[in-house]
């Protein structure tokens, strides 16, 4: 510890340690004339040093103050703590023995006339630089000390002499909930320090002269200045209710943000993106347009756009955070069935997909693990068929393990095929650390064989396409076998083949290692042993998948659209792929609790006739006046109108009318030269 902790310990205050007998002593000369030859001065101005005398020759007035004394104890109105006066100093050639002001101010004169102007100048600056760098020595040190002995080991060591011990609290990291998010991690330039350095990464963001000052700082995305200014667009959060320490909110939308709200889902209904821009340009921070717009610039491989889209959703919507609303404690829920809540998913999982593809997988963990947070019972986007991707990327093994062990008691996560392969594997890469010790390696190679048994039983299904995936031929015993052969793929049920292309689809580059490889091929074989041996495990796996996967619900039908793995994709049942799936809000809960309803508009199918109905199919922007809500009255609608807007329609049908003429354009080709 550093004296100053140890002195408030002992009760002792500054600058009250005793002066021993002779601490400081003056060497005092009686001549009457020195006052009137003045001090003499050696060479260069400065005042000889009495050599081979007893006690200190005090020349000049600073020299009795010692920089360690200075530190220590303050000085309050001109005395010291210790009855030391900083006046009080006495020349070397001449005894004073007056004191008050008159003592004081000949000192003073003394001392001018010892050292010249230049000289204090020098040695105060000298003082100065000593005195920081002093400084600068004693705060690191202190932090070392306090580092290495703090108040907790200290009181450990007063336990053990006293005689007893008591088991101490666990570490922090135990304490964190499961969900728990870090705010550095969500950051994903600390990720990417990591891994190319400070200097790769902050090399391209050159310091702005003029820079936006945006509303407040914010955890997940970080403002640009090629942004729009930011202006409320009228979205904000409310607190529902708090009970047995959790809290839910909601997203609430004022009245201007519905109009904007319904202006854009007239915009999504016309299947022109432009009409999305032009929104954009009155309401810039608009959520869901932003959304809709940066899947539209994803399709068009415009990658950066997209991701910059989704960043000004998260934003806008961070903004309109609750005072009380947090990202990490894991105790915040927002309800999937509300629409407004459904945009904030979205952004976090949009943002989370392009972490991954930016190669940040512990950043998109802490995304996912935020959205998992956010409603961990019901799991609307379904991310525990995600998460455990993530951590195994992101070389996160003892987090996915700690989420399986406490979650497989009342979640039955074994029975997913993700963590059913993932979880042995975690288990499998953590003894090949070799900084681990070895009972530690052999416990979790034993615990790995395990589960990884268990998995092939439970999911036979899984190891031929795997093996495919990763090019790798299988041993003819295995192919040709019953249990894992071709009809171990064919005979699962539709929605397991669903979940088990979703894994393979997304994870199978995490199997191709060699080592990993000869691993699941020792295990393989002792599966096969076990099923010829008639092991009864091998018939109640084989009942279990026969009665658990009839049909997978709604939130894992959402994960797959929105994941966009072909292979599961192509695995979707067909009464979802023959909905319409809106990328803004996909697969919407069925039990939707609508705070506002969208004026509903007239349907044309019971106004207009047959030859409007055609025109409609041809024309998306064409509608009849009796058709509109604002015209719609008790009169009926005025069929002269009605056919003048029909045949301006006609018109403008066949003027967007462009034939190709096929002979000029052979020659063109024969007059070109000839080139491809």
């Amino acid at each position: 510890m550093s004296r100053r902790a140890l002195r408030r310990l002992r009760g002792e205050q500054r600058g009250q340690e005793p002066l021993g007998p002779g601490a400081l002593q003056f060497v005092l000369h009686d001549e009457d004339d020195a006052e009137e030859e003045g001090p003499k001065r050696g060479p260069g101005g400065r005042h000889p040093r009495g050599t081979g005398k007893e006690g200190v020759c005090v020349n000049n007035r600073f020299e009795l103050i010692n920089i360690e004394d200075l530190e220590e104890g303050p000085v309050l109105n001109g005395e010291r703590p210790d009855g030391l006066l900083p006046g009080a100093v006495v020349s070397g050639n001449k005894r004073r023995s007056q004191s008050g002001g008159a003592d004081r101010k000949k000192a003073g004169e003394v001392a001018d006339r010892a050292a010249p102007p230049e000289q204090s100048n020098i040695s105060g600056k000298l003082r100065k630089k000593k005195k920081k760098q002093k400084n600068k020595k004693n705060t690191t040190g202190e932090i070392l000390e306090n580092g290495l002995e703090d108040i907790d080991r200290i009181l450990e060591r007063i336990e053990d002499s006293s005689g007893f011990n008591r088991p101490g609290p666990p570490p922090l990291s135990s304490k964190k909930h499961v969900l728990y998010v870090e705010h550095r991690h969500l950051n994903p330039d600390t990720e990417l320090k990591r891994y190319f350095g400070a200097r790769a990464v902050l090399g391209e963001q050159r310091p702005r002269q003029r820079q936006r000052v945006y509303p407040k700082c914010t955890w997940l995305t970080t403002p640009k200045s090629t942004w729009p200014r930011y202006t409320k667009p009228g979205l904000s959060m409310r607190l529902l209710e708090s009970k047995k320490g959790l809290s839910s909110f909601a997203f609430e939308h004022s009245e201007e943000y519905q109009q904007t709200q319904h202006k854009f889902l007239a915009a999504v209904e016309s299947m022109e993106p432009n009409n999305i821009v032009v929104l954009l340009q009155t309401s810039p921070y608009h959520v869901d347009s932003l959304l809709q717009l940066s899947d539209a610039c994803r399709f068009q491989e415009d990658q950066e756009m997209a991701r910059d889209l989704v960043e000004r959703a998260l934003y806008s919507m961070e903004c309109a955070f609750h005072p009380l609303f947090s990202l990490t404690s894991g105790t915040c829920r927002l309800d999937y069935r509300r629409p407004e809540n459904r945009s904030f998913y979205l952004a976090l999982y949009k943002q989370m997909s392009f972490l991954e593809k930016r190669g940040c997988p512990r950043t998109a963990l802490e995304f996912c693990k935020l959205i998992l947070s956010l409603e961990p019972d019901e799991d609307p986007l379904c991310m525990l068929l995600l998460i455990d991707h993530l951590a195994l990327r992101a070389r996160n093994y003892e987090y996915l393990i700690r989420l399986f062990q406490e979650w497989e008691a009342h979640r039955n996560l074994s029975q997913l095929p993700n963590f059913a392969f993932s979880v042995p594997l975690a288990y499998f890469l953590l003894s090949q650390q070799a900084d681990l010790p070895e009972q530690e390696l052999s416990s979790a190679r034993e615990q790995a064989s395990v589960l990884i048994r268990q998995a092939l039983t439970m999911f036979p299904g899984v190891l031929l396409p795997l093996l495919e995936y990763c090019s790798v031929r299988p041993d003819a015993a295995v192919a040709t076998h019953r249990f894992f052969g071709p009809e171990a793929e064919i005979s699962q049920p539709p929605a397991l083949s669903q979940l088990v292309s979703l894994y393979l689809g997304r994870s199978h580059f995490l199997w191709k290692e060699p080592a990993t490889m000869s691993w699941l091929e020792e295990n393989v074989r002792e599966v096969l042993q076990a099923v010829d041996s008639g092991d009864p495990a091998v018939a109640a796996c084989e009942s279990r998948r026969k009665m658990l996967y009839q049909r997978a619900p709604r939130n894992i039908h959402r994960h797959v659209v929105l994941s966009e793995v072909k292979e599961a994709v192509a695995a979707l049942p067909p009464d979802v792929t023959t909905q319409s799936v809106m990328g803004f809000d996909p697969l919407p809960p069925l039990d939707t609790i609508y705070s506002y309803v969208r004026p509903e508009r007239l349907s044309p199918v019971s106004h207009g006739n047959t030859i409007a109905l055609f025109f409609r199919s041809l024309l998306p922007n064409y509608t009849m006046e009796g058709e509109r809500l604002e015209d719609g009255g008790a009169g009926g609608p005025n069929h002269n109108q009605g056919l003048n807007r029909l045949m301006l329609a006609v018109r403008d049908m066949m003027a967007n009318f462009h034939f190709h003429d096929v002979e000029a354009a052979r020659e063109d080709n024969l007059e070109g030269d000839g080139e491809w």
